[in-house]
């Protein structure tokens, strides 16, 4: 597992916001200490279902995330394009 801070235009580490790349190809965003979405080696997406929309800093780092906005991410969970599942269910 490889963690990285994401980083800002200018090359600035962002505090509290990662990307994290697991062995499987999986790739998830963490905001604070949360996990917020995943993207799988299909392209697959999944967003937390209490955290995906937490708060405005959260929701800023997802848009890059996933490089969208959050009109075309809504669309897309509803749709069922996008699952909402509880992804921070083993973190303690």
């Amino acid at each position: 597992m490889k963690v990285q801070n994401m980083t800002s235009n200018k090359g600035n580490k962002i505090a509290n916001q990662f990307i994290i790349y697991d062995s499987d190809g999986s790739k998830y965003f963490q905001s604070y200490n949360s996990v917020i979405g995943k993207i799988d080696p299909a392209n697959n997406i999944v967003l937390d279902q209490k955290y995906w929309n937490y708060s405005t800093t959260t929701g800023k780092y997802r848009n890059i995330f996933l490089e969208e906005t959050i009109k075309e991410t809504k669309k897309k969970i509803k749709s069922g394009e996008y699952i909402l599942t509880d992804l921070n269910k083993w973190i303690t």
